[in-house]
């Protein structure tokens, strides 16, 4: 058991740095970290100004990751999250502008705030 010691020590100290900027949220520290370290993915549901958006910062700037968030708007398009590729005339080459999906900890902000987008009928 003296193997697991060491892993059980850091994640404990990256609680504690955690639980120092969001006082009281123990429990979905614990399990954002758990799905991190399964290599998953995490939903957070919650109301409006209940500090998602700071846990996944602050969960981002303790682990040394870099963060990035997306908010969603009608307007939205696919090249706001994933970039584009442009061509500079000065160089003749197409170079790309990486979107905010290219990040270790991306907030999807206020899916479904977002009004629907009207649909042309044919």
């Amino acid at each position: 058991m003296e193997n697991l010691a060491w892993p059980k020590q850091q994640l404990q100290t990256l609680q504690n740095a955690i639980q120092t900027v969001m006082v009281g949220q123990s429990h979905p520290t614990c399990l954002i970290l758990a799905a991190i370290l399964a290599g998953g993915h995490v939903l957070l549901e919650d109301v409006p100004g209940t500090g998602k958006t700071m846990l996944a910062k602050t969960i981002a700037k303790a682990m040394d990751l870099s963060f990035s968030r997306i908010q969603f708007t009608p307007d939205l398009l696919p090249s706001d999250i994933t970039g584009l590729n442009y061509y500079s005339q000065k160089s003749g080459e197409f170079h790309l502008r990486k979107g905010p999906v290219f990040t270790q900890i991306l907030l999807a902000d206020e899916i479904n705030r977002a009004t629907p987008a009207p649909s042309p009928a044919y």
